[in-house]
């Protein structure tokens, strides 16, 4: 390589810099971008309520079966946060180039492959598996069409993003993402309503602009990596060793079984929310416009604090990855409930904005006075999942996140809601108490777990060891780990 100082510039400050300020620091470009989403998920809503009451149901239709064909994104993207940002912590950066490559080419082939079962597989899933209302049935057949496209392209910007936040650059993916999103926000309804010489594709341009904001999100990314990082050669290529599968395989298979479960409970859940019809439905996609304004930052924010564990681990510092983990979920869960508390008391100002029909109101009302204030708690339980990635221990968090939805989403959901008689309020009621309890127990693994260690082997050990200790869980690295000098 012609210069490797490049692919770790931002080493030192991740794994030395006060923790909170390090947090705020790679976490706001990751928060801004999560606003300006939420942004476009308001405006989104906002204009297909005003295209009609219940079109701001269909992409929430949609959306579960996204998730599930876009599992092995996520898998992979875990796996090699992973290995990219601890590979850097320990200054290996030759690692870390061929990381990423490998990275990009497997998610370039997953995404053509499973985009493409996402289109063929639509009847079954939406006309057996989820049964959507008749009313809105060949609205969601067409608009998932198009999201097959959208979650071919996105296994290649989460690529992209996933390599650069690996190096510690949270800034470029924030930047061209935002950008991305305000252009979707721009053009989302001019296509919805047809403005000008724009066709008049309802419900359909919100898909469509997904898939234009999506296609330029990822020229953009492959050229900020070029121009930025060009030691690092991101290409396909041919060269998949063992390790690497293995290493994937290790802690992606985990994350893999979780949004594949994830997804599916979710699908099972919408079904039973189908059976109260489409008022229920379309409440039940307010509510989550809804929860994205009160939970804004959270994913920004755990997504920063898994770089931090991650290259931490690799620099040896064993200490400091426990320490930014819990300092973490407590901000995140102050910031959280500041915003859930906002929200509860302007609740019903926010769902008149989007709908007319007095039961679809009262049933929003329902379920936002249940579940917000279970929010703050499922903002601990997903930065225990970032964490798991940082770490590259994916496993504890993916049980837990199991059985927050087929324990409590899925299986409480469908006793209280149908065996025990209280409808719908059962399902809201089973989705705040998964919240609670799975965030309460990962506090405690976050806490106490054994996840404070490496997974990687830098084939470069550095001359100089530095650990911090936490706790005696955190104090010994495995055996092939050599610390790295900080």
């Amino acid at each position: 390589m012609r210069a490797t100082a490049p692919v770790g510039r931002y080493r030192k400050r991740i794994v030395k810099g006060p923790i909170v300020k390090t947090l705020l620091w790679l976490g706001a470009p990751l928060v801004v971008v999560q606003l300006i989403q939420v942004s476009y998920n308001v405006a989104d809503a906002f204009w297909l309520s005003m295209y009609s009451d219940v079109a701001l149901a269909i992409p929430r239709q949609a959306w579960p079966p996204f998730l599930f064909f876009n599992a092995i994104s996520m898998a992979l993207s875990s796996a090699n946060l992973a290995l990219i940002s601890q590979y850097v912590g320990a200054r290996d950066f030759e690692g870390a180039s061929e990381a990423a490559s490998k990275f990009f080419t497997a998610s370039t082939v997953a995404g053509l492959a499973l985009g493409g079962a996402y289109f063929t597989l639509r009847p079954l899933i939406f006309g057996g598996l989820i049964k959507v209302p008749g009313e809105i049935y060949k609205q969601v057949m067409s608009y998932a069409g198009v999201m097959s496209a959208v979650a071919a392209l996105s296994y290649v910007v989460t690529a992209y993003s996933t390599i650069l936040q690996g190096l510690g650059d949270t800034r470029r993916p924030a930047l061209i993402n935002a950008l991305c999103l305000l252009f979707n926000i721009a053009l989302d309804p001019l296509l919805i309503f047809g403005v000008g010489p724009l066709p008049r594709l309802g419900v359909l341009g919100a898909a469509v602009t997904d898939l234009m904001g999506n296609a330029l999100n990822a020229v953009a990314l492959a050229l900020a990596i070029e121009r930025a990082f060009p030691d690092l050669r991101v290409r396909l290529t041919r060269s998949m060793d063992s390790g690497w599968i293995l290493a994937n395989l290790r802690i992606g298979l985990p994350i893999l079984a979780l949004v594949l479960s994830n997804s599916t409970a979710k699908m099972l859940q919408l079904r039973l929310v189908n059976t109260f019809g489409v008022a229920a439905a379309t409440a039940y996609s307010l509510g989550f416009v809804a929860m994205d304004l009160s939970d804004a930052a959270l994913r920004g924010l755990a997504r920063a604090a898994a770089i931090i564990v991650g290259q931490s681990l690799g620099a040896g510092l064993y200490g400091r990855a426990r320490e930014a983990a819990l300092k973490a979920s407590a901000l995140i869960f102050t910031a959280t409930l500041a915003g859930a508390s906002t929200l509860y008391a302007f609740r019903s100002l926010l769902i008149s904005i989007f709908v007319e029909d007095p039961a679809i109101h009262a049933e929003a009302m329902k379920l936002l006075g249940v579940l917000l204030w279970s929010l703050p708690f499922f903002g601990i339980m997903l930065t225990a999942m970032f964490v798991g990635r940082g770490s590259g221990h994916t496993l504890p968090p993916t049980l837990i996140g199991i059985a927050r939805l087929w324990g409590f989403w899925v299986g409480l959901g469908y006793l209280l809601a149908l065996q025990l008689g209280y409808g719908s309020t059962g399902v809201w009621t089973a989705m705040a108490l998964g919240n609670i309890a799975t965030g309460l127990i990962s506090l405690a693994w976050l806490r106490y777990g054994g996840w404070a260690r490496p997974v990687i082997r830098p084939r470069k050990p550095l001359p100089t060891a530095l650990h911090e200790h936490s706790s005696p869980r955190a104090t010994t690295p495995p055996s092939h780990v050599k610390a790295a000098d900080a």
